[in-house]
């Protein structure tokens, strides 16, 4: 995506401590806008829980973000009128090929780790999802990426089958900004 003579959009950096006066936001690609920061999806995801918009989880009551489990984190923690927990875990999806999200696009072992302990959870009572956020508007479906990162294909397969649920939201990109955009199919 970064190559030279790309459209992107930067931002001036808030720190004093960053190495660059600036962060990379968005780039364009093949015609697409392609959100490329990685915090994007929580954001997006934390406003549109707190905003009840979420159709899966409007009914909840938001927690707290990144709430402790064994040696990691999960990125938000929210409970059901009956007390049950329910744990969130967003992940950041730029991959697109023919219409379908990919992730991931590299191979992740935390990412393994967190669909395992999301379905310890599950089978200890508690609701919990993983949620792909596609940083661009040009998808139709998501599933995981065989290809790239076989273990965590089968993690999320074996995940879904224990009763983690799993939801997918393209985004509508613009070097304006960024807005969750349409729940999509997805398949595992």
């Amino acid at each position: 995506m970064l190559v030279p003579g790309a459209s992107v959009r930067l931002e001036p950096s808030r720190s004093a401590l960053r190495k660059t006066a600036f962060s990379l936001r968005v780039v364009e690609y093949e015609g697409v806008w392609v959100s490329i920061d990685a915090q994007v999806p929580n954001k997006l995801i934390r406003k549109a829980l707190a905003n009840r918009i979420l159709q899966p989880f409007q009914d909840l009551e938001f927690v707290r973000s990144e709430p402790a489990y064994k040696n990691g984190r999960f990125d938000f923690m929210l409970t059901e009128q009956t007390g049950r927990k329910v744990y969130l875990e967003v992940k950041s999806v730029t991959l697109v090929e023919r219409e379908c999200g990919f992730f991931p696009d590299a191979p992740t072992e935390r990412g393994r780790r967190h669909l395992q302990h999301l379905a310890d959870l599950v089978q200890a009572g508690s609701r919990c999802a993983v949620v792909f956020v596609i940083q661009r508007h040009d998808v139709k479906w998501f599933q995981p990426n065989y290809r790239t990162d076989p273990a965590f294909a089968e993690a999320l397969r074996q995940a879904v089958s224990c009763g983690v649920e799993v939801y997918a939201y393209r985004c509508h990109v613009s070097p304006a900004g960024i807005s969750l955009g349409e729940r999509l199919p997805v398949l595992v």
